[in-house]
């Protein structure tokens, strides 16, 4: 079964109070796209595309550490012959994004060090549990846990040292650590040391607006990403193409059985130094592989459908208006893409371009962080 581990803080305390549900509650990243039973669909005028901001301003300077993506046209979701993806990533549809700036890395724990230095910015998993905000996104009669394990924390991953019946319970590598934060990435014990130019992970979704806040910036859209990512290569798999072989040189992945043993072919068994592994064309590092990135776009499984069905081109789109996944009925989620150090071929495919998972706003994970984005526009503004 090919799926990556996606869950929430909160979503954690269910399972840990109902047995099966004991580490956290997630959506099988092989989740099936649901029929969208809306039909009603309003015509949509073609947005003229002629427009599209395509180059560089010459009067806005790039930001240090940006660089301009070209605005263009692409099929958003997967190419027909890739073999690996999943439901939620059909049927694709066609995009038309201007041009914006984005981060040529992730967001490494060097610069995020910067941010809650400026700010006394404190994550998602460094603030006490707040049982009264946490029990209304659980099953109403949920009883409240042991104040014992109401403490911050995070989710590590850990490697199990027998071969596993089945890789459907993904408890089996994932473990609740209290004091694991993105100072702490491998529990209470680690540090930063030597890690400053990894990516931050352990990042919720409002620890990321946070930073961009900060540094006047936002976080890219699923079709901003999804464009990035792709550098000019509109119908292949990967960034460099469709050629499986290459994944070792190109992307930090999980080599070898998962998830007991890494062979490491690739380098590295977690986390890499952003710039470990060759650019695309536009010269983006580690757009897929490495960590998970949040994207700004609601998880719905209707979206795609919705999109296609309308048969036009979508101007700059922002994503679905609410969230919706039948899995997770509790957990609001947005779009994460790109995969992480844990994808394998056995286990998670994500490493490629159009492979998405839906992730819980308050989730914090070993394998998740992110990069902004900016537009010309704002950065006048700015000025």
């Amino acid at each position: 079964m090919n799926f990556d581990m996606k869950s929430t803080t909160s979503i954690f305390w269910c399972k840990f109070l109902f047995t099966a549900f004991l580490i956290f509650a997630t959506t099988n990243c092989r989740n099936k796209t649901l029929p969208n039973k809306n039909n009603n669909t309003k015509e949509e005028v073609k947005p003229n595309i002629g427009r599209l901001l395509t180059k560089a301003p010459i009067d806005v300077r790039t930001p240090e550490g940006m660089l301009w993506i070209p605005g263009g046209t692409f099929t958003q979701g997967a190419v027909p012959h890739d073999k690996e993806a999943m439901a939620h990533e059909k049927p694709s549809y066609d995009v038309a994004v201007d041009g914006f700036y984005m981060d040529i890395t992730e967001v490494t724990n060097a610069q995020f060090e910067k941010f809650a230095t400026a700010t006394g910015y404190r994550t998602v998993a460094e603030r006490p549990v707040d049982w009264e905000e946490l029990k209304m996104q659980l099953p109403e009669g949920t009883p409240k846990p042991n104040d014992s394990i109401m403490q911050p924390g995070s989710l590590v991953f850990k490697k199990s040292k027998t071969p596993l019946p089945n890789l459907y319970d993904f408890s089996q590598w994932w473990q609740w650590s209290i004091g694991a934060n993105w100072r702490h990435p491998e529990g209470p014990d680690s540090n930063l040391k030597g890690k400053e130019n990894q990516p931050v992970v352990h990042i919720a979704y409002e620890d990321a607006l946070a930073y961009c806040e900060w540094i006047g910036r936002r976080l890219p859209t699923e079709a901003e990403w999804e464009y990035a990512a792709r550098g000019g290569s509109l119908h292949t798999i990967y960034p460099w193409g469709n050629d499986t072989q290459k994944l070792a040189e190109k992307v930090n992945s999980w080599e070898g059985d998962f998830p007991i043993s890494n062979t490491k072919k690739d380098g590295f068994e977690k986390r890499a130094m952003v710039k470990s592994y060759p650019s695309n064309k536009f010269g983006l590092y580690d757009m897929t592989g490495n960590v998970w990135e949040w994207t700004s776009d609601w998880y719905n499984s209707n979206y795609y459908k919705k999109n296609a069905a309308s048969q036009t081109i979508l101007l700059n789109p922002e994503g679905a208006k609410t969230p919706f996944n039948a899995r997770s009925p509790y957990a609001k989620e947005r779009v994460i893409k790109g995969g992480s150090f844990l994808c394998s071929s056995s286990y998670c495919a994500s490493y490629r371009v159009s492979a998405r998972m839906a992730c819980s706003i308050d989730s914090a994970m070993e394998h998740l962080g992110f990069r902004t984005v900016v537009s010309a526009v704002d950065l006048r503004n700015s000025n």
